[in-house]
């Protein structure tokens, strides 16, 4: 087996909350994960010429060590002493610096190719506990599906599937930098939290009003107060169909909640006519990566 092909699913964020900074500089969160089948494409092809070579359809996506496909494979095939190399051809449809974990699916994508072209034989926990190492979303990544996350992200709480709903995903133009974001929030100034307890407890019961009632992210503080197209996207989905709408992770992508893919396909085209987003789609929630061995 010399080639496997990964639809690396994104994800939101359906509630998101900031417990405070740690010792070790990272804060303490809790967070209601939900992958999404909007993915991104990549080829895995193993080579006879040692090192990672990356290929990307579009100019801005780094082909070095700051790509961390690449700092994923480089890990793995370093601590497991991997002879030959690697080439991954990435198609990007996740948009990137947007809270959507696009570079951390791409990361999860190569743990999991890694293992499976080198045949190394390390089960789903094993890459897990390595993939925080590449970044706090990476575990959650390989895992996939609806999840409670907590700790900075890496200790991961498995939830049944939510209700039949679908998502409308809006990206505006601009790019957010996770590290700005939270060194910009007072998570000891915070007012209002979500109730990611009531969340959980929802999905478990098959609740949807239940689910989206409840969302919420603390990171809107710092965001949308900086970047009022935020808002006004929420505002536009919350009036044009959407049980609710929230931005995801650290920004600026913001989601909303239908209950028919119908629905939010329909709010899809008209929201592009707008032009308050570069990239709007219709998505369905996704239970994890999809692994073609070729």
């Amino acid at each position: 087996m010399g080639r496997i092909l990964i639809e690396a699913m994104a994800k939101i964020n359906l509630g998101l909350d900031v417990l405070g900074r740690r010792e070790d500089g990272y804060h303490e969160v809790r967070m209601v994960m939900q992958t999404v089948d909007l993915c991104d494409d990549l080829l895995f092809d193993k080579t006879d010429r040692t090192g990672i070579v990356i290929e990307a359809d579009r100019p801005e996506v780094p082909a070095d060590e700051r790509n961390l496909a690449y700092r994923a494979a480089d890990l793995l095939m370093k601590k497991y002493g991997v002879q030959g190399g690697l080439k991954i051809k990435l198609k990007k449809r996740i948009p990137m610096a947007a809270g959507m974990a696009g570079g951390s699916a791409d990361a999860a994508a190569a743990f999991v190719a890694v293992n499976e072209l080198f045949e190394l034989g390390l089960g789903l926990r094993e890459l897990m506990d390595l993939a925080v190492r590449i970044g706090a979303d990476v575990p959650y990544c390989i895992m996939g599906g609806t999840a409670l996350a907590e700790g900075i992200g890496e200790k991961l709480t498995g939830l049944r599937e939510i209700p039949e709903c679908a998502f409308l995903i809006a990206k505006p133009e601009l790019d957010v930098s996770t590290k700005y974001v939270y060194e910009n929030l007072h998570a000891d100034r915070l007012t209002s939290h979500p109730d990611i307890d009531g969340m959980t407890d929802a999905i478990l019961a098959g609740e949807l009003d239940g689910i989206t009632q409840r969302m919420g992210n603390v990171l809107e503080t710092v965001t949308a107060k900086a970047y009022p197209v935020i808002e006004e996207l929420k505002n536009w989905m919350k009036a044009h169909g959407a049980e609710n709408a929230l931005m995801s992770g650290s920004g600026p992508t913001v989601f909303g909640v239908y209950r028919q893919i119908g629905e939010a396909r329909k709010a899809c085209g008209l929201l592009r006519e707008t032009g308050l987003a570069v990239q709007v789609e219709a998505v369905e929630p996704a239970e994890r990566n999809r692994i073609s061995r070729l």
